[in-house]
């Protein structure tokens, strides 16, 4: 009998875990909400288990909540980041931005305005990829903004802006950060001899992770107000140029690094996007070398970039602020960097592409170290923030709150992912199975004019066995029905979603008129 009643107190206390800590009555969290690009779920140590070492990282996974299955629902757009981020500040799915998510337009409220009309003082520092007007209505403050049109690539010659309230952002308001004769960091004006790199070195300038980091903590330390804060900290890495200071890439070897299970030499199909910059980045074939040196350099410029986490959140906790501040940390997309004989993101392969790390942590996350398998998308973290932080979701959003399954109160608010790349690529996942089609398709390529490229190929992976997507079961006889059910309910899905060029202003191709 006393074992029954344990039992039961146990059953209660598990389906009653509070999202966050019981804080002080009427005292609100603060939230930060770090965003890091091209950030696959793999590149953090505690999630994917690869070489690439990220103590601080690994410390919020220790210390919170880690979604192992959170995915960027997919892109019109070669530069994935761009609707990633608008999909993550609106909370609106793809198929219900504005376009290809460059404008994020006035109806839909951001997870800056949110804040803001909560009584926050919202802040951002580092990458925005949407347009000036959003940017500026969503914060009070804001440093070192990049991303407004001038760009070197380039990590040590980054052009920054410092905040405009009037949102201009004007081209010869750009400057560059770097050393002096003395080794001085200097402000100078951007001119016509800083051609595009990457060409730049610690020797020459701050890396902009570091640059990001230093101006987050300062905001941190410097705040004396009694108002609580939402910070976005935006970070550049580790998008390429994959440059790293000496002591981060001496970390890692190439001749002794290991390559992931789907590494390949050459991609075996067109998958309608091969030829653009993120694919140019290396050679073909991917050699075992060349993926090497490129998993090296990425691994590098991770572990710099975890270094410079730590920084803010040893502000957080100096200034005494880690108390009462939600920690949100996650990645815009993932990266291939040789998988599959890939380079880049324009893909819906997991690792590749669309899976990314999201973590909940800090102080108020009274579950640590637990790891939820539950489906989700990045445009589900604006209204996971919102319930947490127990304020009100606009209207505006579709998102899906995980707080419901942070309380145990379900396993899925989500019981598929639907995904998308331009008119050339979906894939549709449930249980353990994942479909991607391709099709052979009308494109406008910038250089080439008019063309067709792509092909027509279904791929069936079983995702829980084979989570690298390295052995395709979709022409075994046996899985002839299987096939016939998941292709079925993509295509319920497409419809339920609004999968339609007439729903994506600006596009001039539909997949489903080159599938059928």
């Amino acid at each position: 009998m006393k074992l029954l009643k344990l039992a039961f107190v146990l059953i209660v206390c598990l389906t009653c875990i509070p999202t966050i800590a019981q804080k002080k009555k009427g005292k609100k969290p603060n939230v930060l909400v770090i965003y890091t690009d091209d950030h696959r779920f793999s590149g953090v140590h505690a999630l994917g288990g690869m070489e690439v070492k990220t103590p601080n990282i690994d410390h919020l996974v220790d210390d919170g909540i880690a979604f192992t299955n959170t995915y960027l629902m997919g892109a019109f757009s070669g530069a994935t980041c761009i609707p990633s981020r608008a999909m993550l500040l609106s909370g609106r799915h793809l198929f219900k931005l504005e376009g290809q998510g460059h404008v994020i337009p006035d109806e839909h409220i951001t997870m800056g305005e949110a804040f803001k009309e909560a009584g926050y003082n919202t802040h951002i520092v580092g990458k925005w990829h949407n347009d000036n007007k959003s940017l500026v209505r969503s914060f009070d403050s804001g440093d070192k903004i990049m991303g407004r049109g001038v760009y070197l690539v380039d990590h040590f010659r980054m052009p920054f802006w410092d905040w405009d309230k009037s949102g201009a952002f004007k081209k010869e308001d750009a400057y560059l950060l770097t050393f002096d004769a003395k080794g001085k960091e200097i402000q100078r004006p951007l001119t016509k001899n800083d051609k595009r790199g990457p060409v730049g070195t610690e020797l020459e300038g701050p890396h902009t992770s570091e640059v990001f980091a230093r101006h987050a903590a300062q905001y941190i330390k410097k705040k004396k107000d009694k108002k609580p804060f939402f910070m976005y900290v935006a970070f550049h890495a580790p998008h390429d140029p994959r440059q790293a200071p000496k002591k981060y890439r001496d970390m890692y070897n190439p001749e002794t690094i290991s390559l992931p299970p789907s590494y390949a030499a050459q991609h075996p199909f067109d998958n309608g996007h091969m030829f653009l910059r993120d694919e140019e980045l290396a050679p073909w074939p991917r050699t075992e070398e060349v993926a090497k040196e490129h998993l090296a350099d990425y691994y590098a410029i991770i572990s710099h970039l975890d270094h410079q986490i730590g920084k803010i959140i040893s502000a957080l906790k100096e200034s005494g602020a880690y108390e009462n501040t939600l920690i949100v940390f996650a990645g815009d997309s993932g990266l291939a960097v040789g998988n599959h004989g890939l380079i880049g993101k324009q893909n819906v392969y997991d690792e590749d592409g669309i899976h990314v790390p999201f973590v909940l942590s800090g102080n108020l996350i009274k579950d640590k170290g637990r790891k939820i398998d539950a489906l989700s998308y990045i445009h589900d973290i604006f209204p996971t923030v919102c319930e947490m932080a127990n304020i009100t979701m606009p209207n505006s959003v579709n998102g899906k709150s995980l707080v419901p399954v942070i309380e145990n109160k379900t396993a899925q608010v989500r019981n598929e992912t639907y995904h998308a790349y331009k008119q050339f690529q979906r894939a549709y996942r449930k249980g353990d199975y994942k479909l991607i089609e391709y099709v052979r398709a009308n494109d406008l390529h910038w250089k080439y004019g008019e063309q067709i490229t792509g092909s027509r190929v279904t791929q069936l992976f079983n995702i829980k066995k084979d989570p690298w997507e390295t052995q395709d079961l979709s022409f075994f006889p046996e899985n002839k029905e299987l096939l016939l059910k998941m292709r079925n309910e993509m295509k319920a899905k497409a419809l339920e979603l609004g999968d339609k060029k007439e729903n994506i202003k600006g596009e001039k191709y539909d997949f489903w008129n080159f599938y059928y």
